[in-house]
């Protein structure tokens, strides 16, 4: 069955991409076909139709204009979708048949340089994974960045990695598509996961490809030569790339090996609960501590901060060195305002480093380069002032890059269109030729004018007359009574009744110039451009390097901002197993208190030799969770160099903190709250170490309440005895039975959040000190939440029938009677003891000195002899 041509070239470019939405260029649109259009006419929202396709039918059409590409393709890429640009290749007037069209660039959600789909503040990762042998290799890049990073870990691992890389996209091979794409699916549900051929992973070529691009002999300069399922990820990883970007990659210049062991893991679980990166409700940035604490200036600095934030050191000496980097900047306020200062006019130059070596950059944005360059002999200067040996570190590395920012200025306006298409991109006077064809293209005229007058000068020809027609284009016309006196460089062109046409070879050669001089300024304009582009290019390593230092130098002067305007103290970090903070205060909490309200601050000791383990009690609202996460975001604050809000805090690393908070289920995956709840739990309890901080905010509240106590009691009893765990652990719960575990466990101490009674209301105090709590107010906070009067005063009634022991809230005579009927059954079970050591052993128990637990194993023990002696 035939199909129109058109057709035909869309069918065999489209076969090449079969996993991709391809935006096909068809004049002044981008047309999208078949399946294609239908789920771009849903995602885009634009309408669907129809485009004839010869004797085959019509097939479904969907398009918008090309110049509207901006505004669609990041709605496309940000709902998951590779997207396939296929651009016209030639002019469609000079088109001999039908116009000449191929793929320029595949768009991925982890493979984009767009500044209308990549986050400013946010790395923008493409992860690939393989795994062998039981090793997990894993290499993740950031093409808007140049970052490149590999490791290996073991195959039970790599999971956790995800959740801190947290990519856009992951690469897997199709032989392991099922096993890795549910456990991805489980971590990260909303990720992109494309399938890769499995002979992309060979060792050898992933080797060959890396050596290849980077221009060496052999990957032991990388230190990476030793991770064989690393290379073959990494490999992979450069592959896909190249396939989709179909540019160059200069700017991906090495590949750095990563070390898990030097960070921190903060799991799902941690960073939604202690709310890090985003608050729990609704999953924003503002209200979390990301939020407070980012006051950089920079994008670079910006992205740097959200991984030292996700990301804390475990080892003292990087954390001391990042400390007292702050610390210079916290007591030097004129540095740091000067700092500043410069960095608030500093552009995003990691992020235009890539785009100068892809050749994505626009003019506009050379000369945001060249103003960010200028700022950085002005940022040397006021470093000069500082002592701190990092910080003079930085500055000599710091390059200000004179050459390229001299090339800028002279060649490019300082005020540039966007767009190459449009012309004054280059400097007058920077180049002879170009300044020719705009005064060609400006002053043709007046040319023409002084060309005839010299002409009739030189050839004393009065009538001489230099004119212009379309079929001989321009030409110089003498009458026939002066025929001799014609130049010798005269050539005839067209004869006349009255006279004769001429034209000279400078007359063609300008006509050239007037007729193309438009088309050749924007051709001349490109070329010098590309020019200054090359040069840029030649420099990317140091203006990334550039980027590293600028971005960690804006880290410093942030981290010190939030330390002077919130008043923070500087931590002491040591390698002990203890943590002591006086007048802890929470981080996000106190900022978002009205002027009126003002922040109770608390102490903190925890150790694994003696205050293990503090059960916290106290009712609803009074500060539980609150004190739980500010104890968890100091030690999170001090682990990356930062300054902590408390009066004093002293500091013993720990190797991760763990949480378990608050109660949600997973209806999609069939699992409830409490199976949610014991999941978590159970991760903790595996992976958690003497070195490790745990936070549990209510453990077993979503069963019955004697098997919640249970599973509450054996899970503390078990981070008290486990002599591999003996983790530094803040239990809040309304479990008032855990309070005995503090007179039978050494390491375990009760603390409560005060209260005061007023009659029939409670004023919260928010003060957390030693003691227990007896009362967990449920019933107050219920009334202050506007329960019913009949509701609470019914609940209080209840409360009292409970309390003083009767087992149902009813008083029914029946229930005292069946209560009555078992009493004298357990009396006559007693007399019925035949075994008079038993009776004396009743006898002798000091009922008065023993605890209900207590109680009931020793009636659990009688029980026991009893039912053996019968």
């Amino acid at each position: 069955m035939s199909v129109t041509p058109l057709m035909t070239q869309y069918a065999k470019i489209k076969a090449n991409y079969p996993d991709t939405i391809l935006l096909f260029r068809v004049g002044d649109f981008f047309e999208t076909f078949e399946e294609d259009a239908k789920l771009a006419s849903k995602v885009l929202g634009i309408t669907l139709t129809k485009r004839a396709n010869g004797a085959a039918g019509d097939v479904p059409l969907a398009g918008f204009p090309h110049h509207a590409i901006d505004s669609y393709l990041p709605k496309l890429v940000r709902s998951g979708y590779r997207v396939a640009i296929c651009e016209q290749l030639e002019d469609p007037k000079f088109a001999k048949g039908i116009v000449k069209r191929d793929v320029i660039e595949i768009v991925t959600p982890g493979v984009t340089t767009s500044d209308k789909i990549l986050d400013h503040k946010k790395n923008n990762y493409l992860l690939s994974i393989y795994i062998e042998n039981e090793i997990a290799g894993l290499a993740f890049v950031d093409i808007s960045t140049g970052e490149f990073q590999v490791f290996e870990v073991s195959e039970n691992n790599f999971t956790q990695q995800l959740e801190n890389i947290h990519p856009s996209e992951i690469l897997i091979p199709k032989k392991h598509k099922n096993f890795l794409e549910q456990k991805i699916q489980k971590i990260l549900p909303s990720t992109r996961i494309t399938k890769i051929d499995d002979w992309i992973y060979d060792f050898n070529y992933g080797n060959d490809l890396l050596i290849n691009h980077f221009n060496i002999k052999t990957l032991k300069g990388f230190g990476i030569e030793n991770y064989k399922n690393g290379i073959c990820a990494a490999g992979s990883a450069l592959n896909y790339l190249k396939e989709t970007q179909k540019t160059n990659l200069n700017h991906i210049n090495k590949i750095s090996r990563y070390n898990p062991s030097d960070f921190m893991i903060l799991d799902f679980s941690t960073k939604r609960n202690l709310e890090i990166t985003f608050t729990i409700q609704g999953g924003e940035r503002e209200g979390s501590l990301i939020s407070i604490l980012d006051k950089t200036e920079t994008s670079m600095g910006g992205r740097l901060l959200k991984k030292w934030i996700t990301s804390p050191l475990r080892k003292l000496e990087p954390i001391l060195q990042r400390q007292s980097c702050i610390d210079e900047f916290v007591n030097n306020k004129i540095v740091r305002q000067n700092i500043k200062n410069e960095l608030k006019e500093i552009g995003d130059i990691e992020r235009l480093a890539s785009k100068v070596c892809t050749g994505r950059i626009n003019p506009r944005e050379i000369v945001l380069l060249k103003n960010s360059f200028k700022k950085i002999p002005l940022i040397k200067q006021i470093l000069d002032q500082s002592t701190n040996e990092f910080i003079t570190s930085i500055n000599v590395k710091l390059n200000p890059l004179s050459e390229i920012v001299e090339l800028i200025e002279n060649a490019i306006n300082d005020d540039p269109p966007i767009s190459l298409s449009d012309s004054d991109v280059i400097k007058n006077g920077y180049n002879k030729e170009l300044d020719e064809l705009r005064n060609i293209s400006s002053n043709a005229k007046n040319w023409i004018a002084e060309l005839q007058k010299s002409e009739r000068e030189r050839t004393r020809i009065p009538s001489l007359k230099v004119s212009y027609n379309k079929v001989f284009g321009y030409y110089i016309e003498i009458s026939n009574a002066h025929k001799d006196k014609i130049p010798d460089n005269y050539i005839r062109k067209q004869t006349l009744v009255n006279s004769e046409r001429y034209i000279t070879p400078e007359l063609k050669e300008y006509e050239d110039k007037i007729l193309n001089a438009h088309e050749n300024i924007l051709n001349l304009e490109f070329k010098i451009f590309e020019e200054v582009r090359n040069e840029i290019v030649k420099h990317v390593e140091e203006i990334q390097e550039n980027a590293k230092l600028i971005a960690t130098l804006d880290c410093f002067q942030s981290f010190a901002e939030c330390a002077v305007e919130y008043n923070y103290c500087k931590p002491e970090l040591n390698e002990s197993d203890a943590i002591e903070i006086i007048e802890g205060r929470h981080p996000v909490v106190e900022r978002i208190l009205s002027p009126s309200e003002k922040f109770t601050p608390n102490d903190c000791k925890l150790s694994s030799s003696e205050n293990q383990i503090i059960i916290l009690t106290g009712p609803n609202m009074a500060g539980k969770s609150v004190y739980l996460r500010q104890i968890g975001l100091i030690v999170l604050l001090a682990q990356i160099g930062s300054f902590v809000p408390a009066t004093k805090a002293s500091i013993g690393l720990v190797d991760r903190i763990f949480t378990r908070v608050g109660a949600s289920d997973n209806i999609s995956a069939g699992e409830s709250t409490f199976l949610v709840e014991m999941q978590e739990a159970a991760n903790i309890l595996n992976n958690a170490t003497s070195k490790s901080l745990i936070l549990l905010d209510e453990i077993g509240r979503g069963t019955s309440t004697f098997d919640g106590i249970s599973i509450a009691w054996a899970i503390t009893e078990y981070l008290h005895d486990n002599p591999l765990l003996q983790a530094k652990t803040l239990f809040a719960t309304h479990y008032h039975e855990l309070n005995e575990m503090a007179d039978i466990f050494p390491r375990i101490k009760n603390y409560k959040v005060e209260v005061r009674e007023y009659g029939d209301k409670v004023i919260f105090l928010h003060k957390v000190s030693e003691g227990f709590a007896d009362h967990s107010y449920g019933i107050q906070v219920a009334q202050m939440a506007g329960l019913p009067t009949f509701v609470t005063k019914r609940a209080k009634e209840i409360l009292a029938n409970l309390e003083s022991k009767e087992l149902t809230p009813y008083e029914m005579k029946k229930v005292k009677i069946a209560k009555q009927k078992q009493t004298d059954e357990l009396q006559i079970n007693l007399f019925e003891i035949k075994d008079d050591s038993i009776r004396k052993e009743i006898s002798e128990i000091p009922i008065d000195d023993l605890t209900p637990i207590q109680a009931l194993n020793k009636l659990n023990e009688l029980k026991k002899k009893i039912d053996d002696e019968n």
